[in-house]
């Protein structure tokens, strides 16, 4: 510090650097790699979609600031894009169309891949599906309702089997 400044000036310059920097640097206009794995690991999405790699990337970084309501809807996302991706390399997305040809809401998109004939999805995966929406709707939907970081911990360990196993129906790896 120099000697010819008040701890408080000191202070201010801080404040007057940090307001400047963010005015000057910017976050990207796309999605910034996240820094940790915390949610999905990276090599699970890795050299699938371009999009799907976003959402993880999103889904972890919201996870480590701390932003769970954030996270979850990303969850949400990831998991109702991975369905999707399954019915469209198979060739039966009509399945999961409404008469107007939009995409099902999440809770059919459930219900229809739980009830496709045409794969078999493990016991796990079956019985999280149901669990990873209902996070995702709350967080979404529900105005008084906040996700918690233990709430999402109760699901992750089954979001990887579920991921893994969804990119694995859409052999997108």
């Amino acid at each position: 510090m120099n000697a010819g400044h008040t701890v408080a000036e000191t202070l201010g310059l801080a404040a007057e650097l940090q307001r400047l920097v963010h005015d000057t640097v910017k976050p990207p206009s796309e999605t910034a790699p996240s820094y940790t794995e915390d949610v999905i690991y990276m090599s699970l999405v890795q050299n699938t979609r371009g999009y799907i790699m976003k959402i993880a990337h999103q889904a972890n970084g919201c996870y480590a600031s701390g932003w769970y309501d954030a996270c979850a809807v990303m969850i949400r996302r990831l998991v109702e894009t991975l369905v999707i991706e399954v019915y469209e390399h198979h060739k039966i997305e009509a399945k999961i169309k409404d008469a107007q040809g939009n995409y099902l809401f999440l809770r059919d998109l459930v219900d229809a891949l739980l009830a496709e004939s045409a794969w078999t999805l493990g016991r796990n995966v079956r019985s999280v599906l149901p669990k990873l929406k209902e996070i995702g709707d709350k967080a979404a939907h529900n105005r008084r309702w906040n996700a918690h970081r233990q709430d999402l911990d109760k699901i992750i360990p089954h979001l990887r089997d579920t991921v893994q196993e969804l990119i694995a129906l859409a052999k997108l790896k």
